[in-house]
């Protein structure tokens, strides 16, 4: 299953548009953290984790999804996000805590929830697989169309969340795709030191549903065993585990340091940008032209330069709001 020219256009303006979000919110978040740096400090206070690096598992994989097709996604949503169809305007401005975002200001980056396209995400570790499989659940006894799509970090495959919903989905045949962004590092801690196997895909065996493994962060790769792996939730055939090495170009979140990584990998990750990669292929084999690739630069960092003013200019919540929609 190869992508169109315009399902690679497609993916390649999402990676774009997720990097260039990602640079921006990185020098917001920075404002007035410095000279001593403090989370609680600048326009978006608390934890920020970006997703830089790791585009190509979100657009391989919502390349091939509807408005009915539900995701959830992880504290380092943004990329899944974009990629998804989230309303960037408002996403941006749930980031900064304002009445205009998806929730509010309620949420902030880690809760990003747009019922409009079926996305949602958490800061809990593993806690989107669950609501995925209920999501598939409910898909299958209502005989509604839709899959649903569960992200996570290679750590997840550690909690019992994910062994849980693993066998549940495989019991009751769910249209669910469990999709791992193996970016090596659970916050300071190696892959290696955590994680009895080398590839969690194998652990799909346990639960007699098929599991496969992408090197390489190349969104086409992703795209052609995404695409599998969602026909057959399509046809009633059940889970599908997939695992994909990716690379987090950024710390775990922004003040980390990076102390655990090893000399010279961040530059080796660099040189290895999927951006970059993608855009080359797209000239050597689509005719791709450097006035073309200008143009959707220009589009794409408009698009989130908008989306970045509509939250600066947006009204904070009312503090009398505070309590507004905590039971509901």
């Amino acid at each position: 299953m190869k992508p169109s020219k315009e399902q690679q256009l497609w993916m390649y303006e999402q990676m774009l548009v997720s990097r260039y979000f990602e640079e921006s919110i990185e020098k917001i978040y920075m404002e007035g953290k410095s000279p001593a740096f403090n989370m609680a400090n600048g326009p978006i206070p608390g934890e920020m984790h970006l997703s830089n690096g790791q585009e190509p598992c979100a657009v391989g994989v919502c390349a091939h999804l509807e408005p009915s097709d539900i995701v959830t996604s992880t504290h380092r949503p943004h990329h899944v996000a974009i990629a998804k169809g989230v309303d960037l305007d408002r996403m941006a401005a749930e980031i900064f805590g304002k009445k205009t975002g998806l929730s509010g200001g309620r949420g902030g980056h880690m809760h990003i929830f747009d019922p409009k396209v079926n996305f949602s995400c958490s800061g809990i570790i593993a806690q989107g697989m669950g609501p995925a499989v209920g999501a598939a659940l409910s898909r299958q006894m209502q005989r509604k169309a839709g899959i649903a799509v569960a992200f996570l970090g290679e750590g997840a495959a550690n909690q019992g969340a994910f062994h849980e919903s693993l066998n549940l989905a495989a019991v009751w045949k769910l249209p669910v795709v469990f999709v791992i962004e193996d970016n090596a590092w659970g916050i300071s801690v190696a892959k290696s030191a955590s994680t009895a196997i080398e590839r969690n895909d194998q652990r799909a065996a346990a639960y007699g549903m098929p599991g496969h493994f992408v090197p390489g962060n190349d969104p086409l790769a992703i795209y052609e065993v995404a695409g599998e792996a969602i026909q057959r939730a399509r046809r009633g055939e059940g889970p599908t585990l997939i695992e994909i090495e990716t690379y987090r170009l950024a710390g775990h979140f922004m003040g980390d340091a990076e102390g655990y990584r090893p000399q010279g990998e961040k530059d080796a990750l660099f040189a290895r940008d999927p951006i970059p990669k993608l855009r080359e292929h797209l000239k050597a084999s689509e005719g791709w032209s450097d006035a073309e690739d200008a143009a959707l630069v220009e589009r794409s960092r408009a698009r989130v330069d908008a989306a970045i003013a509509f939250a600066r200019d947006s009204a904070y919540p009312d503090p009398e709001e505070a309590l507004d929609k905590v039971f509901v």
